[in-house]
């Protein structure tokens, strides 16, 4: 509450002290121009409106920041309920192998759980002829010389979930095709040449 010293009234004040400060002349009487009151209330004003437009920003980020770390605990939690199931899968694979899934309610109950771990975002890797790719494959053998290697045999395929790797390939190694033709020829040249036939 202020009091007009000059009309001896009582009034709220109805901006902070800076904007009654303004409102009041220096010697506390009321008599500031309209001009002076404007500028202040105005001042005030785009100050309340920074902090709100501030605050409305914040907001916002902590909204963004939740939902993305939301997003990223169900991931994980569906990451690691599917990889206790990728052992169910190699068992699948192996009967598969052996022909079991040919038919029957074995092989309808196999295709649903893959097909199901599928839409939730598991994809497997490491097919023969692949390129080989350290960051999804890991070598347990290799043949050839090493250039443009390639997947030979794979001993257990890979699982990723999303940009996930869930577990690596499990792979043979060998040259890609054209590279182990070209360097029979050329060591066949070699030999050609230490015997001194060319």
């Amino acid at each position: 509450m202020v009091e007009d010293p000059a009309a001896g009234e009582v009034f709220e004040a109805a901006a902070d002290d800076a904007v009654v400060a303004a409102a009041l002349g220096p010697d506390g009487a009321a008599g500031v121009s309209a001009d002076a009151l404007a500028d202040a209330i105005t001042a005030e004003l785009a100050e309340r409106t920074a902090d709100l437009q501030r605050l409305t920003a914040e907001y916002a980020n902590y909204r963004r920041r939740v939902e993305r770390d939301r997003k990223a605990t169900i991931d994980t939690a569906k990451a690691q309920v599917v990889s206790e199931l990728l052992g169910v899968l190699d068992d699948l694979d192996r009967a598969r192998a052996h022909g079991d899934l040919e038919a029957g309610p074995l092989k309808g109950v196999a295709d649903k759980l893959v097909t199901a771990l599928q839409k939730q975002g598991l994809e497997e890797f490491g097919t023969e002829g692949e390129p080989f790719d350290p960051t999804l494959h890991e070598a347990v053998q290799h043949e050839g010389s090493g250039h443009d290697p390639v997947l030979g045999m794979v001993m257990r395929k890979g699982y990723r979930f999303g940009d996930r790797v869930l577990r690596h390939a499990l792979v043979g190694v060998t040259d890609g095709p054209g590279n182990g033709d070209g360097e029979q020829q050329d060591s066949t040249n070699a030999g050609i040449d230490a015997n001194g036939i060319g």
